[in-house]
């Protein structure tokens, strides 16, 4: 999954996956139809930089690749960055995983009960209760 940035991916991972992204044959770094390489790192980091396009563009004007990709890069690091934490925390709490997913069955189990007896009265048969 070398093209694919996924939200618990350590940072160091993420780094790597954007300095290894494919570019174009020259070195400007713009928008444009025949750079779908460095337009697509450029749409990566206006959406997760929170700007648009054009200001992307115009703030890697003159830089090299390295630097936007590393940019980008850094960009989307910190962004997924409260995700790992706050994902770290809740898989730590044993205590709070169980109690979630003893909730979510005894839902399901309710859940159930009210189609199996809906089932059960449309066949005729006894209801469970």
């Amino acid at each position: 999954h070398q093209g694919t940035v996924f939200l618990l991916d350590a940072p160091d991972d993420i780094m790597r996956k954007f300095r290894r992204a494919v570019t174009d044959s020259d070195s400007e770094i713009r928008v444009s139809a025949d750079k779908p390489g460095i337009t697509n790192l450029l749409t990566i980091y206006s959406v997760f930089a929170g700007c648009p396009l054009a200001a992307a563009e115009k703030h890697f004007a003159g830089k090299d690749y390295s630097t936007l990709k590393n940019e980008v890069g850094e960009c989307v690091t910190e962004f997924l960055r409260p995700i790992r934490e706050e994902y770290s925390r809740l898989i730590a709490d044993k205590g709070y995983l169980e109690s979630v997913m003893r909730s979510g069955a005894e839902r399901a189990c309710r859940a159930a009960r009210r189609t199996l007896s809906k089932v059960y009265r449309k066949l005729g048969l006894v209801s469970l209760g």
